[in-house]
């Protein structure tokens, strides 16, 4: 099994850091590419050992760090540029995943003879499955679509009212992270970002819109995205399968650190649901 990390440098944006997990025999593999969600990283808890298991299946694994996460080069993981974080926004991340795609599925790229352009399978979770459901129904390179506890609504978590008019106000709203306690900035750019690009960055638009297979994996009782929201998800998209896990929660068992050498058991039934469903 190798794992690599590299650095995907880029003109006039911030380089994007991420890592590589497959067995290399020279045999294209299909290749499955992880969004991490909201204060999430590509190094969070068990995403690591999510990436070695879906090697083992003889897949090609990538995740990275969204360029605005609020990581570094240097310290990818957790939050030492709150700055960055700050100036996140959708369609960054869309940008992001679009040169992550590109630069893998570029015949000059080192990997390209253990990868098949043609199966490029998108998981993302939390946040980021809105992220890989709105990418999947504008980019025909995408031939699978994976969400793993994913949002289906972007603008009802906004605030509004009071709430609104201060952030515009001030120019920034804080969220406590409750691990590392740090006050975690929102630039109003975010929100106005969201605004000039509300028809892209619609959930159910992009949901209904899929022509190809989509799987919603989603925990009963999930305490950050409901339930409720996969069911939409599945609704918007009649051909869609919503495998549902009892009583699992928004990490599906998992917690960062994770100093196990086994994935938690709801998040190795997500994991096996994902590796059935890829090939």
């Amino acid at each position: 099994m190798i794992k690599e990390t590299s650095i995907l440098q880029r003109e006039n944006k911030k380089p994007i850091i991420l890592d590589v997990s497959f067995s290399r025999d020279g045999k294209q593999k299909p290749i499955v590419i992880f969004c991490h969600g909201y204060k999430g990283f590509k190094d969070w808890g068990c995403w690591n050992l999510m990436a070695s298991h879906v090697a083992t299946a003889n897949m090609f694994f990538l995740k990275f760090n969204f360029s605005h996460n609020g990581g570094t080069m240097e310290q990818p993981i957790d939050f030492p540029d709150l700055n960055a974080f700050g100036e996140n926004n959708f369609i960054k991340e869309l940008d992001d995943l679009e040169n992550v795609i590109s630069w893998l599925t570029s015949p000059e790229n080192k990997y390209s003879t253990e990868v098949n352009s043609q199966e490029i399978i998108l998981v993302g979770h939390s946040r980021g499955g809105g992220i890989v459901t709105i990418k999947a129904s504008e980019d025909d390179r995408v031939t699978k679509v994976i969400t793993l506890a994913g949002a289906s609504d972007y603008k009802s978590r906004f605030p509004a009212g009071d709430q609104l008019a201060y952030w515009r106000k001030e120019g920034v709203a804080y969220v406590e992270n409750g691990r590392t306690k740090q006050q975690m900035p929102h630039f109003i750019q975010f929100y106005d970002n969201f605004m000039e690009n509300e028809s892209r960055l619609t959930i159910s638009t992009a949901a209904e819109k899929l022509t190809i297979p989509h799987l919603i994996i989603h925990g009963t009782t999930d305490e950050t995205v409901t339930f409720q929201e996969a069911e939409a998800l599945h609704n918007w998209n009649a051909t869609s399968e919503l495998f549902a896990i009892e009583n699992a929660n928004h990490v599906f068992g998992g917690s960062h650190p994770w100093e196990r050498e086994s994935l938690p058991k709801d998040l190795e039934l997500a994991v096996n649901k994902i590796i059935s469903f890829s090939k």
